[in-house]
């Protein structure tokens, strides 16, 4: 390491400070980085280089700094980070540890900006909530209410309040007259937790709602703690709005973001964006991934627009980056931009949208393969365990939720960032087949893998999603890990078997936010 490489805590926060472009990486697994980060980190694994660092950083000469906590991961990465054409990549000083040292600020959990401008909003605004019994009451005692859930469809399907509608965040100000056409009707928000219950609600609020709006206090898993029950499988959904409705919850958004210093976008703009080399500048589609499917702007990702408020750290790594986002309608895109420019973000809206004339997903960008691959197909993989199950070992680089959901039999699950010691725990075969959803992130792993074994290594065509597709044998459960499972970290709001203690904790963190927001000074947060 020589020290042209390293960039100081000191550096980095100056440079959040001023608003300057960076991209803080930390490159552990999800569940490490969780356990303590600065506020603007971004979790982008070793691991994963490859597949997420174009997208997700998508200048190469932007300043980024990368770090670990002593794991040895940092380095390999910024090669990594270089080989694929970044040009500014330096090592954190110290790594995590230098910037505890410095003594600055290490927040907990995922998706942190977000959960923190939550509480920064509700102690500046005093958005109004109620608690779980008295929600409960009202409807028990058939109150003219709705409650508005502003979660992601599945988080709603998993766990909901009863009576509870899915209306994800940005598509609040959308659809909630067309629920509650009467001014009479009181409209509660919910969440699992405080976030989207506190934005959403005051979304509401900002746009000029006539109703009463709440936030159910602390979400479902304030429900929960109070002792109350909750649905599942629920599938209420709001109705489509009528033109006058749409007309409406325009205007109404258009002067929310007119109010936090959103700016105007134009066709010419974007060009005028993309030509320039010295700004980051991300696109998204805030509509529902239906719509985005059935047609949208080229080169515009799609990210719904609740989601992309909760998930800034993760859909934006470079702070200080230029955020363009599109709707057809002028609500969600308005709605969405304004809590982005409360945030800090140079946030803009498409105004002009030229046509929505791509369809499906865009293409992946992804870099060449380092060495050429042998494939090999599922039913020739099938007939290797069949005929010679010790000499072949499956090596299952997916998602460890997927592993255990279903994968192939036998198969070993592992991180890539801990190959050396995963390999050291699966039994030396003749041949291995690495896989994973599609095999493209074995495909990477595939080199060093026949460098450490020194045996063939294949890659399975499609990877484990053309063994389902074929309908061949599958195993369920953690038959064979040979990592440990930090790959995600499992929120205490997540499913429905979180231990009370778990669920009290993490309101206990949320509402020590603000404070923590004061003492580390680089939040930007300006609160309309």
């Amino acid at each position: 390491m020589t020290t042209d490489t390293l960039i100081t805590p000191s550096q980095i926060r100056q440079a959040l400070q001023d608003g300057s472009e960076i991209a803080l990486l930390d490159v552990r697994e999800e569940a490490p980085f969780a356990e303590g980060h600065p506020l603007w980190a971004a979790n982008l694994p070793s691991g994963r280089i490859e597949l997420d660092a174009w997208r997700r950083i998508p200048r190469r000469d932007t300043v980024i700094a990368v770090y670990d906590n002593g794991e040895g991961l940092a380095e390999p990465a910024a090669r990594a980070l270089r080989a694929l054409g970044y040009t500014r990549v330096h090592l954190l000083a110290g790594g995590l540890q230098g910037w505890k040292d410095a003594g600055l600020e290490l927040f907990i959990d995922v998706n942190v900006p977000s959960k923190s401008f939550g509480e920064w909003l509700e102690a500046e605004r005093h958005t109004p909530s109620l608690p779980a019994e008295e929600v409960q009451a009202l409807i028990d005692g058939g109150a003219d209410m709705v409650v508005l859930d502003a979660r992601r469809w599945d988080e709603y399907q998993t766990m909901s309040i009863p009576t509870g509608v899915s209306v994800p965040g940005a598509e609040l100000v959308l659809r909630a007259q067309a629920l509650a056409p009467s001014p009479s009707t009181h409209i509660v928000v919910n969440c699992a937790g405080r976030t989207r219950s506190i934005v959403g609600t005051q979304s509401l609020v900002n746009a000029g709602l006539p109703h009463r709006i709440t936030a159910l206090r602390n979400g479902t898993i304030g429900w929960l703690l109070a002792g109350q029950r909750l649905d599942h499988g629920a599938s209420r959904r709001a109705p489509e709005v009528t033109p006058a409705q749409r007309a409406q919850a325009a205007g109404r958004a258009r002067a929310v973001a007119d109010r936090a210093g959103v700016r105007r976008a134009t066709a010419a703009d974007l060009q005028r964006f993309a030509a320039e080399g010295q700004r980051t500048t991300y696109r998204f589609d805030v509509r529902t991934p239906e719509e985005y499917a059935a047609g949208h702007l080229p080169g515009f990702r799609h990210y719904a627009g609740g989601q992309l408020v909760q998930e800034t750290d993760h859909a934006a790594p470079v702070r200080g980056a230029r955020i363009v986002l599109a709707d057809d309608d002028g609500v969600r895109a308005n709605m969405s931009a304004s809590w982005l420019a409360q945030m800090g973000w140079e946030a803009w809206v498409l105004d002009d949208a030229p046509g929505f004339t791509e369809t499906g997903e865009p293409a992946p960008d992804h870099p060449a393969l380092p060495a050429p691959v042998a494939g090999v197909s599922p039913a020739t993989l099938a007939q290797w365990l069949r005929d010679d199950a010790q000499g072949t070992a499956v090596l299952d680089f997916t998602a460890s939720a997927s592993y255990v959901q279903r994968h192939i039999p036998g198969a070993w699950w592992l991180l890539r960032s801990q190959l050396p010691q995963a390999l050291a725990a699966v039994p030396h075969a003749r041949r291995y087949v690495v896989t994973c959803g599609t095999s493209l992130l074995a495909r990477y792993a595939a080199q060093a893998v026949a460098q450490a074994t020194g045996a063939e290594v294949f890659a399975l065509d499609g990877g484990t999603q053309a063994w389902i597709a074929a309908g061949l044998p599958l195993e369920h459960g953690e038959t064979r890990l040979a990592s440990p499972r930090i790959d995600r970290y499992r929120r205490p709001y997540e499913g429905t078997d979180a231990p009370r203690s778990a669920m009290q904790a993490y309101l206990d963190w949320e509402f020590g936010l603000v404070e923590q927001l004061r003492r580390d000074g680089t939040h930007g947060f300006r609160v309309i």
